[in-house]
């Protein structure tokens, strides 16, 4: 099994949203600990060759509020994730 953790600065984001939109993240945490390269993430450029960065978008149906999108980065060797950003809509 992955572990995902939060960065810093996902963190701060996680604690100013809503309840239905923490729970839609956690969502996405877990099932990134089951599989890492979901289908449903979109691949970003990564400077480290040794990691692969995604981003998977949650629609505010999904949340019951805004749109979120959960940035994060996967290191294979670690076999660990990375959430780097939570990006909140309006």
């Amino acid at each position: 099994m992955t572990r995902a953790f939060l960065s810093d600065a996902a963190e701060k984001v996680l604690a100013e949203l809503t309840a239905t939109e923490q729970a839609a993240v956690e969502s996405v945490r877990r099932h990134l600990e089951d599989e890492p390269d979901p289908d449903a993430a979109r691949g970003l450029p990564d400077a480290d060759p040794r990691s692969q960065s995604y981003v998977i978008d949650l629609l505010p149906e999904q949340t019951r509020g805004r749109g979120i999108s959960v940035v994060y980065r996967y290191a294979p060797d670690l076999d660990a994730v990375l959430i780097l950003w939570l990006i909140a809509g309006p």
